[in-house]
């Protein structure tokens, strides 16, 4: 399948890339940063999800992964604003088999910075209203809403023994997700599920049960 990712330069969408690619998919990304990626099945496009009137013309996307997001830094433009452009251009065709969303545990608890979890929250609703839109072509449409994943953009927290004990103490599981793990969690609600639709699956280590959000000052 030809498959469509927002923000593969690293993280979790980087993370999602190798795993579609490790499948034999072919593979296509969009992300500001310039890619690593050298497989012989990946093209990158170096360009901002923000910049629509030069998206790239791509045909034949049968699954779409908007993963690309910030983290205040114009939350609304590029975690909600971007991700409904990009949907309405490539998701919303006859060809498309899955739309997957990268949301947040805290669009669900509204426990972090404003901007980002209303950006977030919005992508709940939307993801109700493409998988309406869609399900005439028998494709799904969901979100997956990470809490704490290792990545480099976490590193601030990570690396800091007071917070991280802080936020262990906040997660009932006491870890956080790979990024391989949030990788296959994406790709089965892309590849194997042929019926789960417009929900919002959250993947926290039960972290939203507590609702308390620790960051750096």
């Amino acid at each position: 399948m030809r498959i469509l990712i927002t923000g593969t330069s690293q993280g979790i969408g980087k993370g999602i890339a190798e795993r579609f690619l490790m499948e034999g998919h072919e593979v296509i990304g969009i992300d500001r940063q310039a890619s690593t990626l050298t497989h012989t099945m990946y093209q990158h496009y170096q360009m901002d999800v923000r910049d629509y009137e030069h998206l790239p013309e791509l045909s034949n996307i049968h699954v779409l992964i908007n993963n690309a997001g910030t983290q205040n830094e114009d939350d609304i433009e590029i975690n909600l604003k971007a991700v409904i452009r990009i949907t309405e251009k490539y998701g919303i065709q006859d060809q498309i088999h899955s739309i997957l969303h990268i949301g947040s545990a805290s669009g669900h608890t509204g426990a972090e910075f404003p901007e980002y979890c209303a950006s977030k929250g919005g992508i709940l609703a939307y993801t109700k209203n493409v998988a309406m839109r869609i399900a005439p072509y028998g494709a799904t449409c969901n979100s997956l809403d990470p809490g704490g994943v290792i990545t480099p953009l976490n590193e601030c927290v990570m690396n800091d023994p007071v917070l991280w004990e802080e936020i262990m103490n906040e997660t009932p599981l006491r870890k956080w997700a790979t990024v391989e793990e949030i990788a296959d969690w994406a790709y089965f609600l892309t590849m194997v599920n042929t019926f789960c639709t417009g929900q919002n699956i959250l993947v926290d280590g039960g972290e939203s049960i507590n609702y308390n959000f620790v960051w750096k000052d």
